[in-house]
């Protein structure tokens, strides 16, 4: 276990070693396995003799203050580094304490926090028993975010890789806003004709990041080249699967595109897997299914 301590004792960013749920893995483990036990196993077991849970003005809130969040973050990671100080071919982590690269580091280790806070969307999802939206994929994505953000928060919490959290906290400023004006009610339906640019936006942000980490690898930034190599593979992953998506539901004539259940668009066939919670959820919510 030499490697072990040498790695939580002497390659960890100095200034963020006493945040909260940074000092080592157990606490965000913890977290991360209660979560897939309570949405897996006890949060079914609690709500099947139950009705579900009316959530509305619960997620109205939630998804306001995640919009609010997502601002902040995009505010700080410009302001901190991208709009002024960073260069987009090469920015190693600069682990001083200089105010910018410390403002960075609070909005890397804040983004590791709404990435918990976010567990909350499969919590709603069990209390509401909407099961179906609970796929295995679902959980993969929402249990692997937390601990990738605390890898983030613990090791690298500035340089390279914040622009994926820039671009990913812009993107989530309009889906949690779309998610909020669709728990109003059906009757805001008609405000959320630009869904389909959700999903372009989803393919132009993968993009972004796949060709920012692509570069890395050609580059003698002192930067960890398998780490741009497994963020590159996970947006190349995202591209194929939201452009299958997108292709299939908005790129063929209307008479080719899949069956709709009750006026909405099913996605379980269609759609590529890895779009499936995203899609259940955008379409759950647009076709006024949220309590």
């Amino acid at each position: 276990m030499e490697w072990y301590k040498d790695l939580m004792g002497n390659r960890h960013d100095p200034r963020t070693k006493e945040w909260f749920l940074l000092s080592g893995p157990g606490p965000i483990l913890t977290i991360v396995v209660t979560y897939i036990y309570f949405c897996v196993s006890a949060g079914p077991r609690y709500m099947k003799d139950k009705k579900p849970y009316n959530l509305r003005n619960t997620m109205i809130v939630y998804n306001f203050i995640q919009v609010l969040l997502s601002l902040y973050l995009v505010y700080e990671g410009l302001v901190a580094g991208w709009l002024y100080d960073y260069n987009f071919t090469c920015q190693p982590v600069d682990y001083s304490y200089n105010p910018n690269p410390v403002r960075m580091a609070r909005a890397v280790y804040t983004y590791f926090i709404c990435k918990l806070i976010e567990l909350l969307d499969t919590v709603f999802f069990v209390l509401r028993k909407k099961n179906r939206q609970i796929s295995f994929l679902h959980l993969y994505h929402h249990s692997l975010m937390p601990i990738c953000a605390w890898i983030g928060a613990k090791f690298f919490a500035g340089g390279h890789p914040t622009l994926l959290g820039v671009i990913n906290s812009f993107i989530h400023v309009f889906m949690y806003a779309y998610y909020m004006l669709a728990a109003c009610g059906p009757h805001m339906n008609k405000y959320l004709w630009w869904k389909r640019h959700l999903t372009t936006m989803q393919i132009v942000q993968f993009g972004i990041i796949f060709l920012h980490n692509l570069q890395m690898l050609f580059t003698s930034c002192n930067f960890p080249k398998p780490l741009s190599f497994l963020l590159m593979l996970n947006a190349g992953i995202f591209i194929y699967m939201f452009g299958s998506f997108y292709t299939n539901n908005y790129g063929k004539p209307s008479k080719q595109r899949e069956p709709k259940a009750n006026g909405c668009a099913t996605v379980s066939n269609g759609a590529a897997a890895l779009t499936e919670y995203y899609m259940y959820s955008l379409n759950d919510a647009h076709c006024g299914k949220s309590d």
